[in-house]
């Protein structure tokens, strides 16, 4: 009569030994080898412990209604200028020029933040004069253009772009910069000097800078007319850095231990199995006479 199979199920078999034996210090040693390992390899790999991540956001952006006018004219240290500064301007009485300035913050999306600046500014020149001009958040822009033929105009399209040399916390505001670029209360002129504006500008780990590969400089202007400078300035989505926070980081990397953990633990569950099977070192195999299965008792034979 032919012989088959109608059930099987696994046999719980146990092994045991002392404390202080081969048996013991071959299953720490294997212990170790499972969960140690895994942890180097993937720290090894790289983006295990994430020092930095980024993220995407529409940052809301105000204009300030302050900034810092230099125009420079024809002839060797000739300037006109005007600044929203009082103590700057009564430095600069002779030299003084009040331009007419208009600007406008569009919100195009309707999400309650602006998206872009309009601004206009129109300054008085005799028909002998040229220009430059300078336009400065918290952060600043920098609008500069050098042309040798008198302007009637200065139009520029571009964006406001955020700076960073160094990432951001994950938690709380960062009040670290949240002064004006020109310290408006000095009464020392070179405090008003762009030269020096610029480097405690760029001393800061944040900063603003403006993105304008669109310009157009137009010559032509009628007597009598002033000099408009016109920039249309977007805000567009910006990309954060941040230093990510202890949860953020377990959330990422238990699942890169876990990924190569599983091996280790198939090849040394092998290992294992073949040692204490093939009792490679002493220890004391307890096999089950009987197990419950839903309260009946099922009696397995001890093989020898």
């Amino acid at each position: 009569m032919a012989v088959f199979e109608i059930f099987s199920h696994p046999e719980l078999r146990r092994y045991r030994t002392t404390v202080c034996s081969r048996a013991s210090i071959i299953l720490i040693f294997t212990l170790f080898l499972t969960f140690i390992p895994p942890l180097f390899i993937v720290y090894r790999s790289y983006g295990f412990w994430r020092k930095t991540d980024t993220y995407r956001e529409y940052p809301e952006i105000h204009f300030k209604h302050e900034l810092l006018m230099v125009a420079e004219l024809a002839g060797e240290g000739n300037y006109v200028t005007y600044s929203t500064y009082q103590t700057y301007n009564t430095l600069q009485q002779a030299r003084l020029r009040i331009p007419l300035i208009t600007s406008r913050e569009e919100d195009v999306n309707g999400d309650g933040r602006p998206d872009n600046l309009l601004f206009n500014l129109e300054l008085p020149l005799d028909d002998t004069e040229s220009q430059f001009s300078t336009l400065t958040m918290e952060g600043m822009v920098f609008i500069n253009h050098d042309n040798p033929k008198p302007g009637a105009r200065y139009d520029v399209v571009g964006e406001l772009r955020f700076n960073q040399k160094e990432p951001l916390s994950h938690t709380g505001t960062d009040h670290r910069y949240n002064s004006s670029v020109i310290d408006s209360t000095s009464i020392y002129a070179e405090d008003f000097l762009l030269p020096t504006i610029f480097k405690n500008y760029v001393a800061r780990n944040l900063t603003t800078y403006l993105n304008a590969p669109y310009t157009v400089w137009s010559t032509g202007r009628a007597a009598g007319q002033p000099f408009v400078l016109s920039a249309s300035i977007a805000y567009p989505e910006e990309l954060f850095h941040y230093t990510p926070g202890f949860w953020y980081l377990i959330k990422w990397g238990w699942v890169q231990y876990v990924s190569v953990l599983l091996l280790f633990l198939f090849v040394f569950d092998r290992i294992k199995i073949f040692i204490y099977s093939n009792q490679l070192v002493n220890t004391i195999v307890v096999k089950p006479w009987k197990q419950e299965i839903k309260g009946f008792p099922l009696v397995i034979a001890n093989e020898e």
